[in-house]
């Protein structure tokens, strides 16, 4: 469904919850009589008439004062019809002032979005925020999301490589002519401008999501898409909360840049990183907290770069690093906490740096089982299994360092170790 048809559909729920006049005044009708009626039998009761006297004569006091009682009624009545008619006026200037916001919005997302296709990286730059104020000030949440898939949507498209430096000589031999080096330059400095714009849509995306749910500008909670986008630049998500909606990496290259999700909190939704290339810069979890819905690094490659879980917590989601590749670069669990939840290692890991040494198995269950250990160094040092489940049954490969040590003898009930590699019974 469209971002138009979704707000037309919304227009025309609130004219439906407009309640028509004759239901309206008969409900206010009704309501007025029973509200009398309870007023006079409260009052017979606490003035505890016993009877009426019919033989009594009408003086000119109570017809005065009955004539005022029907006055009374009449202004009453008057009033509340008065009060229904103000009410369908402010729900229908309500109406009128939401379909005008939405054309206002309309109007300012078509304007946006004609820059992001400008020829000129600083028209285009001007488009992306544009879009991201009009996400900020989007009068429904569709028409904010609608704006948040365009920028991603900007991020997917394919991008012109960056020139690099020109060869001098020139493959041929000879020397680039002058004409060749103003060329070579112009791709250099459009590929870089060209480069700053996604750069500041990462940056975007980053703020708002460390921005508190239900807060103005936060956009926790909504979908956001970089599946197969090429992350070369800073994008921070510290302190940032992934309570809802779909978030997605899938697909996605880290090649430089630093890319902190320190202290974010995992607690519902899905998060994904599956098939995402760690190839280069700084990605961290450092302290991060899983505590519900799924995060998938489901067949990652991390072939360079440095990614951090260091003191995470892993309490509640369900992570899965099946088959994942650890061939290159540093991937750190030091101190992380496994108290909870589901975590699958059904990795290779055939090089680099793969360090949990003084993590913490206290309650999740964490199953090692198929993963190769086949290079790199795998370190458990100073590990420790109190509780939960730790399997690594079918797995192939050289004991991980210190594992045995940290596990200790006899291998207790909650770990499962191949037969290979058992310690040997004295």
């Amino acid at each position: 469904m469209t971002a138009s048809r979704r707000s037309r559909s919304s227009l025309n729920e609130q004219k439906l919850r407009l309640v028509k006049p004759r239901w309206a005044f008969g409900l206010t009708f009704v309501g007025a009589v029973l509200v009398a009626g309870g007023i006079f039998y409260g009052l017979v009761v606490l003035l505890d008439f016993q009877e009426i006297d019919s033989t009594a004569k009408l003086d000119a006091k109570t017809l005065f004062d009955l004539v005022k009682l029907s006055f009374g009624v009449v202004a009453g009545a008057g009033a509340l019809v008065a009060l229904v008619v103000a009410y369908r006026r402010q729900r229908v200037d309500e109406a009128g002032a939401h379909r005008e916001a939405t054309r206002l919005h309309a109007e300012r997302f078509s304007q946006a979005v004609d820059k992001l296709g400008s020829d000129s990286p600083a028209v285009r730059l001007g488009g992306v925020h544009a879009l991201a104020g009009l996400a900020d000030d989007a009068p429904t949440q569709d028409l904010r999301q609608t704006c948040i898939d365009v920028l991603c949507a900007y991020l997917r498209l394919p991008f012109s490589p960056d020139p690099g430096d020109l060869p001098d000589p020139l493959p041929d031999g000879s020397s680039p002519t002058e004409e060749r080096r103003d060329t070579h330059q112009d791709k250099t400095d459009r590929y870089h401008a060209l480069r700053e714009v996604r750069h500041t849509i990462l940056r975007l995306i980053g703020d708002h999501y460390r921005i508190p749910r239900g807060t103005h500008r936060s956009w926790q909670g909504c979908n956001l898409d970089l599946t197969r986008v090429t992350i070369d630049g800073d994008m921070n998500f510290c302190g940032a909360t992934f309570s809802g909606g779909i978030v997605s990496f899938h697909g996605a290259t880290f090649s430089d840049g630093k890319v902190p999700f320190t202290r974010a909190t995992f607690s519902g939704g899905e998060v994904s990183f599956a098939d995402a290339t760690f190839s280069g810069g700084e990605v961290s979890f450092s302290g991060a907290v899983f505590s519900d819905g799924e995060v998938s690094f489901h067949a990652a490659t991390f072939s360079g770069a440095e990614v951090y879980f260091t003191t995470a917590t892993l309490s509640g989601s369900e992570v899965s690093f099946s088959g994942a590749v650890f061939s290159h670069g540093t991937v750190d669990f030091g101190a992380a906490t496994f108290s909870g939840g589901r975590v699958y290692f059904r990795a290779v890991f055939s090089g680099g740096l793969v360090n949990i040494s003084d993590a913490t198995f206290t309650g999740s269950e964490v199953y090692l089982g198929g993963s190769t250990f086949s290079g790199g160094e795998v370190y458990f040092s100073g590990a420790v299994f109190s509780g939960g489940t730790v399997n690594f049954s079918s797995a192939t490969g050289s004991t991980p360092a210190e594992l045995l040590a940290a596990i200790g003898a006899p291998v207790p009930a909650t770990v499962t170790l191949p037969p290979a590699w058992l310690p040997p019974v004295r």
